[in-house]
């Protein structure tokens, strides 16, 4: 790389980086023309919101958003990529954790073995039709988490791939987040 061509790709970076993202993010959500699942199917919603809160009951808040992170990036949904980093970040996580979720395993310095175990049973359940859960990953969960806590590992990963498919499906944004509180 010559070094203008670097110097131009340092301003551009620098240039997006200081952009103010909001003008794009409104008009990408006035776009949007999927239903409001929210408002369409409010019991069911409710009951994902239930489910939610409930498969997150005594699971570490840091490695609850590791499992939603990992899922998100497998799943290519921005919308909760975006959310759960930023709620990550809102809980203390360090931005080097963050950049290496995607990549844990040839960073595994970076994480726990527990979050390791975690992330890696969060990708067989997520891409579970590649060819199931297989035995050693299942084992390797099961043996940094007692039986409670794997189910409620487990129902984490399922809960954030249904928001994962709920988003995609209805063309959520990237950058807004309708929660509130």
């Amino acid at each position: 790389m010559t070094t203008n061509t670097a110097t131009a790709i340092t301003a551009i970076t620098a240039a997006t980086a200081d952009a103010d993202l909001t003008p794009g993010i409104a008009a990408a959500e006035a776009a949007r023309t999927r239903l409001d699942f929210a408002k369409a199917a409010p019991k069911v919603f409710r009951a994902i919101v239930g489910f939610d809160a409930a498969a997150r009951e005594g699971i570490d808040p840091a490695l609850v958003e590791l499992i939603q992170i990992r899922a998100s990036h497998l799943n290519h949904c921005a919308y909760c990529l975006h959310m759960h980093t930023n709620d990550a970040r809102k809980a203390g996580e360090n931005e080097d954790r963050l950049h290496m979720v995607a990549v844990w395993r040839e960073a595994r310095h970076f994480f726990t073995p527990k979050e390791q175990a975690a992330l890696a049973l969060t990708e067989a359940v997520t891409l579970v039709a590649d060819g199931g859960v297989p035995d050693a990953v299942y084992a390797e969960a099961a043996a940094h988490f007692d039986d409670r806590e794997l189910a409620h590992v487990l129902s984490l990963i399922l809960t954030i791939n249904t928001w994962n498919r709920v988003a995609l499906a209805t063309g959520k944004v990237a950058g807004t987040d309708e929660r509130t509180g």
